[in-house]
């Protein structure tokens, strides 16, 4: 159990650089670090479970990073705080969140997906534009996505 206790600090410690562009990458380097056993489909599982996403570096770089949030993006987590607006028109919804966090916002309202009325999501760093299922059920969807955040 300790191995892979070590295991996830070591692989987060590797995210927070933001220098790894790749999932190819992180099995080297957790394979120099000396752990055992690691390939690219265990790789992929820590990524999805620790909730990292790919995004630019401050160089312009495309790499993993964890998100502001660690873990995967909960109704009950903290990430509700980090909604600031929920705006709409009749075919879109616009969320307004803190810098960084529309990913995160993002990532679950896809994972909630068509059953709730959400077609599919764009995000930017501190905005979520959703588009719906239906527009004629414009507001069930966006009593869904305010539920969420309330």
């Amino acid at each position: 159990m300790k191995h892979t206790i070590e295991l996830m600090d070591f692989f987060r410690d590797l995210l927070k650089k933001e220098r790894l562009s790749s999932q190819g990458e992180i099995v080297d380097a957790l394979l120099q670090a000396g752990f055992h056993n690691i390939n690219q489909s265990k790789v992929s599982r820590m990524l999805s479970k620790s909730g990292a996403v790919r995004t630019r570096n401050a160089k312009g770089e495309m790499v993993y990073c964890l998100p502001a949030e660690l873990g995967i993006p909960m109704t009950t987590s903290p990430l509700k705080n980090l909604v600031l607006d929920i705006d709409h028109n009749e075919s879109l919804i616009i969320i307004h969140t803190s810098p960084g966090a529309a990913q995160l916002i993002a990532r679950l309202l896809d994972s909630i997906g068509k059953a709730e009325g959400i077609l599919g999501t764009i995000a930017g760093d501190d905005t979520v534009f959703i588009t719906p299922v239906s527009c004629k059920d414009m507001k069930v969807t966006l009593e869904v996505i305010k539920k969420l955040f309330a």
